[in-house]
């Protein structure tokens, strides 16, 4: 399978792209390159220049921020799929947040200016990148929001709630969740030390929400969305 063909896949998944007819896809594909990126290194840094996007194709990537205090706030792990690094490509200005691989990643990479002819010529793509970026600042918006108002083991049910997604368990079993990710990302996704979050998984698990195990949790949708509510009400 060729690289044009490789995107086109990922595309196809993807919220901005995957609305597109085929053939105004395959056209998206082609303007992709194909970059590998060593874990550990930092793909571009807050107030970078907003050169390109880039489509992860395998691996993991850390989006963080860092308050005005110099605490490093994770604001999502970019997986398979997901595109990044959208909204410097998309207005030209420098870049918002800090993108590190926290794994080898494979990533496909579009130029800010192939990305401005697509949308020119595509006006559907345009209208779902609108799209696209109004869930993002709804989602980065309760996500700041659950950090500064909820107690750690309810921003920490709503984030698993988040990953299981629509997934149902089987009657009398609990979902099986791998992360990918260690406790200390997970920690600074939901705004907290890994110690205070260690303590509120146990406080989860106690609860019967959550079950853990070395390398993955085994949670309880019902039991997590009832604590969240609990919280809310």
């Amino acid at each position: 399978m060729g690289e044009a063909e490789q995107v086109e896949i990922l595309l196809r998944a993807s919220e901005i792209f995957g609305g597109l007819d085929p053939e105004d896809r395959a056209d998206c594909a082609r303007a992709f390159r194909e970059i590998r990126i060593e874990s550990g290194r930092v793909i571009f840094s807050h107030g970078d220049p907003g050169d390109r996007a880039y489509l992860v194709g395998e691996g993991l990537i850390r989006l963080a921020i860092n308050t005005a205090a110099g605490r490093e706030l994770s604001v999502r792990i970019a997986k398979a799929g997901d595109l990044i690094g959208e909204i410097g490509a998309l207005d030209g200005g420098p870049r918002t947040a800090e993108a590190t691989a926290i794994s080898p990643v494979v990533a496909y990479a579009v130029t800010a200016a192939e990305l401005d002819r697509l949308i020119t010529e595509k006006p559907a793509l345009a209208r779902a990148a609108v799209h696209f970026l109004c869930r993002r600042l709804r989602s980065t918006t309760d996500q700041l929001e659950g950090i500064a108002l909820h107690r750690i083991e309810v921003r920490v049910a709503r984030f698993l709630l988040d990953l299981l997604g629509d997934r149902e368990p089987e009657p009398g079993r609990r979902l099986s969740l791998e992360l990918g990710y260690s406790q200390g990302e997970l920690a600074r996704l939901v705004g907290s030390s890994r110690p205070k979050l260690n303590l509120a998984l146990g406080v989860l698990e106690q609860a019967g929400a959550i079950k853990r195990t070395s390398d993955r949790l085994f949670c309880d949708p019902a039991l997590l969305a009832r604590i969240v509510e609990a919280e809310d009400g």
